[in-house]
């Protein structure tokens, strides 16, 4: 562990990312929590240090509610990272947000079940520390610096993302029925995918920034008629997508701040949690 390289900024995504990435070195991160997805993925681009870690694991191998979302957090932060930018796909639950529609979203609500939430759950860890329980503040999800940089970034490759948006998380790995689609919908929501949470509260309780990328690869399945979404569509539309989103990724990755004012680092001052957010 004492021979980590250092990271500043961190990439949670799917595969075809990291290859814009120079001179990248594997690296195999323990945790407290047992092993994350995968071996993290450091390189350099335009100055800037980026770790870059698969979130279902190189061969999509872990389905969303397998992944272990504490490991993942942890593991960014022991390189060094404090800021992150979590691509994903995600079905669209308005007509408005078609196929292909980028969107930053500013809210997000947890329909999962199951998961570890929290590290701050009182149980003891393998390194010996006894944590206490801790409430964390989550009235806005994301990093508000990272949002802009993002929609900056965006816009000066053509794009206009959505930032008016509730991404609703659900458990996975099956899509919706019709009716939880509508219901979705009714509620609020403007997106779905199966990911978002818990890794942005996690995220908020290290003090990380964190930034959700969104691209919808689909209508869900109340939105329109025929056969509802499939794994096939999904993939098929992120692919045909990747070469758009790629220079959006890492033109966010040279705008992003190198010295934080926002106030994700902040989200636990006054607490004593006693495994070091600083």
């Amino acid at each position: 562990m004492t021979d980590l390289p250092d990271a500043e900024i961190g990439v949670i995504g799917g595969s075809g990312l990291y290859s814009f990435l120079d001179g990248v070195t594997e690296v195999t991160v323990e945790t407290p929590y047992g092993p994350p997805s995968d071996a993290l993925l450091v390189g350099e681009y335009s100055g800037r240090t980026i770790a870059f870690l698969p979130r279902h694991g190189r061969g999509h191998s872990l389905p969303p509610h397998r992944i272990n979302y504490r490991a993942n957090l942890w593991a960014l932060r022991s390189l060094g990272v404090r800021q992150i930018l979590a691509p994903c796909a995600v079905g669209g639950l308005r007509p408005d947000f078609g196929p292909g529609t980028l969107v930053l979203p500013d809210q997000v609500v947890d329909r999962t079940y199951g998961r570890e939430h929290t590290f701050y759950d009182g149980h003891e860890r393998s390194d010996g520390a006894l944590p206490q329980v801790v409430h964390v503040p989550m009235a806005d999800p994301y990093c508000p610096a990272g949002r802009e940089t993002v929609l900056a970034a965006a816009r000066a490759e053509g794009w206009e993302p959505r930032t008016d948006a509730t991404l609703v998380v659900i458990q996975g790995p099956r899509f919706s029925t019709r009716a939880e689609s509508r219901w979705n919908a009714a509620a609020g929501g403007s997106i779905v995918g199966m990911t978002g949470l818990p890794e942005a509260s996690l995220a908020r309780e290290l003090g990380l920034c964190y930034t959700s990328i969104a691209l919808v690869t689909d209508l869900d399945a109340g939105v329109e008629v025929g056969e509802g979404v499939t794994h096939d569509e999904v993939l098929r539309v992120f692919s045909e997508n990747i070469d758009r989103l790629r220079p959006v990724l890492f033109g966010a990755v040279k705008r992003l701040p190198s010295t934080r004012s926002c106030p994700c680092g902040h989200a636990l001052d006054g607490v004593e949690t006693g495994i070091g957010v600083s």
